[in-house]
């Protein structure tokens, strides 16, 4: 977004690693799987480019309006996937949360932040509190005790070897970094 630009360049770099991983996990044999790490890797590009320091590159006007289409393709996508599964719930936040921060972007080319003394936005605001909220609870999620509880990475009492994208525990730690990420880019709105 347009903070200082070595903070811009680690999220840059956080985003485009999950956005990989996330192309990893898209070869799952699970299509469910396939389909939520694709969302997923849109996310993460599309929040690597979105972080690109203002130093570095300013880009034109219009591609905050193409961002803002993008993801609005992606929220309607995530909506209609929503219907069967909940978790698309989330990623149709994220996707509207992308679309928000593109059309703010869009709107103050000249200057980024907010007007002096206006506040937080009520929408920055709300999405600064979903963000933190799914932060805290898929940290929670990773913790040890959560792990142990989990199983062994089992199937039908043989050992199988899990590859890099069928990893449970590398899925959230992703899903955790992307909310991290969304929230330092909120912050610097």
């Amino acid at each position: 977004m347009h903070g200082p630009a070595s903070p811009g360049w680690l999220l840059v770099a956080l985003c485009a690693a999950t956005g990989a991983y996330c192309l990893l996990r898209m070869r799952s044999p699970v299509e469910e799987q396939r389909r939520t790490a694709g969302a997923e890797a849109l996310m993460g590009f599309g929040m690597a480019a979105m972080a690109v320091p203002a130093a570095a590159a300013t880009p034109p006007r219009w591609t905050w309006f193409a961002y803002a289409a993008v993801f609005g393709a992606a929220a309607v996508r995530a909506l209609w996937s929503a219907r069967t599964s909940p978790h698309h719930l989330h990623h149709l936040v994220g996707a509207c949360a992308m679309v928000y921060m593109a059309v703010a972007m869009a709107a103050s080319p000249g200057h980024h932040g907010h007007a002096g003394g206006s506040g937080i936005p009520l929408m920055t605001g709300a999405l600064l509190l979903y963000f933190a909220g799914y932060v805290l609870r898929s940290g929670a999620r990773l913790l040890p005790a959560a792990a142990t509880a989990g199983g062994s990475g089992t199937l039908g009492g043989t050992p199988r070897a899990l590859g890099w994208g069928d990893r449970p525990e590398l899925s959230q730690a992703c899903r955790l970094s992307m909310g991290i990420a969304m929230v330092a880019m909120l912050v610097t709105l």
